[in-house]
């Protein structure tokens, strides 16, 4: 649906993408992650097409935004960070407003109707935007995005700002919207796109240092296998016999959970299989193991190493483009160089609206 191709931005010599590339498939929910100044809104501003780029191509639904922006941005519906809201206008009135811009066909009342009922702020149509909460600020913004029903969606921080019920309520929105659409998604809530999003991409300074799924770069990142076990018996005895186990790098009690048992973290060597001489060593001390599972790094620790420490650049790109071919999934050209942070804007209809 979305093809992005040697993708690179310039301000002069500074520069803020460099050659990226990566594809989004119809109906696909992507997390689009990095630190600020990263590039994010950079690439999600060219591809609304609200700035150019410097080189590259962007394809949405096989029309490129140079050559046909039109027909790019009537599939496009974009909330930037800071949604593009008219403050002295009523919901009703903004939305007639964005109905008129896009030139959209559809019968006014019906769609506009229906949009307002997806993202319920149906009883809201006739307050002025400004009496309303940043949660409802939130939903007109999205309700603007849905305005013509366009294909993809491209969604920046759309939960900033917002108490963890309305946080709930737009991100069981957003899943909802993933059945029809095509989403981007940018956000700096984590967990938030670990639960909504099928894949990630994580960008650098500009550059692409990872695109998977978050269990796939869990498997790819850690060096040594963690597990998580629940041990009946003795601590100190457990402790002694499981320091004794070849390949187990340390052991770290984490308290009791239920009557006679300690849950342990046992962090084996690297490509070190120890749950079998685990299993062995604490039958012939008759300690029965009531709980085991590993523990794959949270998107959290994927995003910080992948973030802070630049030799994982390389490693990553090899070691996930390997377990992807495992799954017949793309893994795009490795990238270069330094990030930016461009303002974000609203891309409504040709070119953008600005507050």
């Amino acid at each position: 649906m979305i093809e992005i191709q040697g993708l690179s931005k310039r301000y002069g010599n500074h520069v803020a993408l460099d050659n990226i590339s990566f594809t989004v498939d119809k109906g696909e929910i992507l997390g689009f992650l990095g630190p600020n100044g990263a590039g994010k809104s950079t690439t999600m501003n060219i591809i609304t097409g609200y700035i150019s780029s410097t080189e590259g191509s962007v394809k949405v639904d096989g029309y490129d935004i140079l050559e046909y922006p039109a027909e790019v941005k009537k599939r496009i519906g974009y909330l930037p960070e800071q949604p593009p809201l008219y403050m002295d206008m009523t919901v009703q009135e903004y939305l007639d407003f964005v109905y008129e811009i896009k030139k959209v066909k559809l019968n006014r009342k019906s769609h506009i109707d229906e949009v307002m009922d997806l993202v319920k702020i149906g009883d809201v149509r006739k307050r002025l935007i400004k009496n309303l909460s940043k949660g409802y600020k939130q939903r007109v913004g999205l309700a603007q995005a849905l305005i013509g029903n366009p294909e993809v969606l491209i969604l920046d921080e759309p939960t900033v700002g917002l108490d963890p019920k309305q946080i709930i309520e737009i991100r069981s929105l957003i899943t909802d919207l993933g059945k029809d659409h095509t989403i981007i998604l940018s956000s700096h809530i984590l967990p938030e796109v670990s639960a909504i999003c099928e894949r990630v991409i994580i960008i650098n300074k500009g550059r692409i240092v990872a695109i998977d799924t978050p269990e796939n770069l869990s498997r790819v990142l850690k060096n040594e296998n963690r597990l998580i076990v629940r041990i009946a018996g003795p601590q100190d005895q457990v402790l002694n016999t499981l320091r004794d186990i070849d390949g187990i790098n340390y052991v770290e009690p984490q308290g009791r959970k239920e009557p006679e048992t300690v849950d342990y973290i046992i962090e084996a060597e690297a490509d070190t299989d120890i749950r079998k001489p685990l299993f062995f060593a604490l039958s012939s001390k008759q300690y029965p193991i009531m709980m085991m599972k590993s523990m794959d790094l949270s998107l959290e620790e994927i995003f910080l190493q992948l973030t802070t420490d630049e030799s994982k650049t390389l490693e990553i790109s090899a070691q996930s483009e390997q377990g992807q071919n495992e799954d017949n999934a793309e893994q795009p050209d490795e990238i270069r160089t330094e990030g930016s942070n461009t303002e974000e804007q609203a891309n409504i209809e040709e070119g953008g609206q600005e507050e």
